[in-house]
C-alpha cells in the first residue's frame, strides 16, 4: 500500500490546531504534554537529517496517546455542557483519534531518515546520527609521555 505524501509540517499544523482548541477545556498538563511534543516536531522539521529528532517526535506522539486518554477521561466536563466545552472536548478527542495515523506517517518518515526499531540490547546505546559531524580524535592509541625520545630503550634514573 502506497502512503500518501504528507508533509511533516502539515501534521504539526493539524495537531497544533486541534491541541489549541482542546486547551480551551483541557489546560494544564494536557497543554504541556502536547505542546512539548509539538516542539519536538518543530525540531524534526528544522533538522531534516536527524534521526534523533524524528524519533523523539514519534516517541512523544505515542506517549501523548496514552496521556490524552488519561487527561480526557479524568477532566472531561460532566456538568454544564456549553457549546464551547463540547467543541473543545471534541477537538481533543479528534486529536486523540488521529494520532495513531500520524504516528504511522511519522514512523515512515523515521525509516526514510535511516532509523530502525532498536533491539533490546542496543536500546540505550547512542544513536548513529547521520549528520555532517566528524570527530577529530585519532583512532590511534596515545603515545606514552614517559617513553625515551631517543628510542634507545634506556630508563631515566629516578629520584
Amino acid at each position: 500500500m502506497e502512503l500518501p505524501a504528507v508533509n511533516l509540517k502539515a501534521i504539526l499544523l493539524f495537531h497544533w490546531l486541534l491541541t489549541t482548541w482542546g486547551c480551551i477545556v483541557f489546560s494544564g498538563a494536557y497543554a504541556w504534554a502536547n505542546f512539548t511534543i509539538l516542539a519536538l516536531g518543530v525540531w524534526a522539521v528544522a533538522q531534516r537529517d536527524s534521526i534523533d529528532a524524528i524519533g523523539m517526535f514519534l516517541g512523544g506522539l505515542l506517549a501523548t496517546i496514552f496521556l490524552d486518554i488519561i487527561h480526557i477521561s479524568i477532566f472531561y466536563p460532566r456538568a454544564g455542557h456549553s457549546d464551547t466545552s463540547n467543541f473543545s472536548a471534541g477537538m481533543a478527542i479528534l486529536s486523540l483519534l488521529v494520532k495513531p495515523f500520524s504516528c504511522y506517517l511519522v514512523y515512515h518518515m523515521y525509516q526514510e531518515r535511516g532509523g530502525e526499531l532498536p533491539s533490546r540490547a542496543d536500546f540505550l546505546r547512542p544513536s548513529q546520527d547521520q549528520s555532517a559531524y566528524q570527530t577529530i580524535d585519532s583512532p590511534e592509541a596515545p603515545a606514552d609521555p614517559f617513553a625515551d625520545p631517543g628510542g634507545r630503550g634506556q630508563a631515566t634514573p629516578g629520584y
